[in-house]
């Protein structure tokens, strides 16, 4: 008769694992590896910042870390604007025709002189808010000045200050951390950026984008298609990026213009104020319950900054409450980060 093992069986199994070899880390194909590199240098690294002011309000509580790298916002209450938002006015051809005076503004402007180990320094007025975790309205942030150092070329660091923040650098190289084997100490690598697009420019980028607003157009919605919203939101938004966050050579930004007038839904706001305090005539596209104004000089059809505002009432506060705005006062080149224009 056999002789049975009183042991219980758990036990057994347990013994005979540790006899046995550890199992091996599974390798990915070279091609899947930079697959997914590049799925995660697209979710997690702020290389080059994206403008705020076409996302909607969202909720905070505590800094969320994502790769090693912090990120939070302290927001400072403010009641939110009184005012009731001005009706779009659909008047034919209102907003072609605010927009072709504004494409006819920027193509006469000087063309920027940034080369390419150069910085394109970008200055604005910002103003943002963000749902308080426990529920409740919007807080929003006192207007504040925004300084933004961006490579020409994408080559190097740049850098972000904002009042009452500390300073940011904006690298094209974002760490991550892997691991060799069961047990391995993490080893810090690093992400190399990828090709500069329409959501992620770099100035030299911009430089070369399509002047024909056709042509442009179909760039920036085949390079929005996916993302929240609806395509037609996600291209304004991507354009109004480009106007307030690039500086952009003038056929380009008469090109950016004209495309943006070729969207479906974009009408005129008869008045609209930007960060500043600055009055003038805006056009403005709804969706999700809220409207983003650009805003232009009546005079020189120069676009001055922009604006998201609720059109109703919702969790965020009533309808006129102001969820971001920006005013552009400075694009200039400049020799290195941090450093100020003559």
């Amino acid at each position: 008769m056999n002789d049975i093992d009183p042991r219980p069986q758990d036990a057994l199994r347990a013994e005979l694992t540790e006899l046995l070899p550890p199992p091996a880390v599974p390798e990915f194909a070279p091609e899947r590896r930079r697959e997914l590199r590049r799925a995660l240098m697209a979710s997690a690294r702020p290389a080059r910042p994206a403008a705020w002011w076409t996302r909607k309000a969202v909720r905070f509580a505590v800094p969320a870390v994502v790769c090693g790298v912090a990120a939070g916002a302290v927001l400072v209450a403010a009641p939110p604007e009184p005012r009731e938002p001005r009706p779009a006015v659909r008047a034919e051809g209102g907003a072609a025709a605010v927009l072709s005076r504004a494409a006819l503004a920027a193509a006469s402007a000087p063309a920027p002189d940034a080369r390419p180990r150069q910085f394109v320094y970008v200055e604005s007025l910002v103003s943002r808010a963000g749902l308080p975790a426990g529920g409740g309205a919007a807080v929003v942030e006192p207007v504040h000045r925004r300084q933004v150092w961006l490579s020409a070329d994408g080559s190097r660091p740049g850098l972000l200050r904002e009042e009452g923040s500390p300073d940011s650098e904006l690298s094209p190289r974002v760490p991550v951390y892997e691991l060799d084997g069961p047990g391995a100490e993490p080893r810090k690598t690093f992400l190399e950026s990828g090709e500069a697009s329409v959501t992620d420019p770099t100035h030299a980028f911009v430089a070369g984008l399509p002047t024909d607003p056709e042509a442009l157009l179909r760039l920036v919605r085949e390079q929005t298609r996916t993302g929240g919203g609806d395509a037609d939101q996600r291209a304004f938004a991507a354009i109004g990026t480009l106007l307030a966050e690039t500086w952009a050579p003038p056929k380009v930004t008469a090109a950016l213009f004209e495309a943006a007038a070729r969207i479906p839904g974009v009408v005129v706001v008869p008045s609209a104020r930007d960060a500043a305090g600055r009055e003038g005539v805006a056009v403005a596209r709804t969706a999700g319950g809220e409207r983003t104004q650009w805003v232009f000089d009546r005079s020189t059809s120069g676009f001055l900054g922009a604006r998201t505002v609720l059109v109703s009432a919702a969790d965020a506060g009533p309808a006129g409450t102001v969820l971001s705005e920006t005013a552009v006062l400075r694009k200039a080149a400049v020799a290195r980060a941090g450093q100020l224009p003559g």
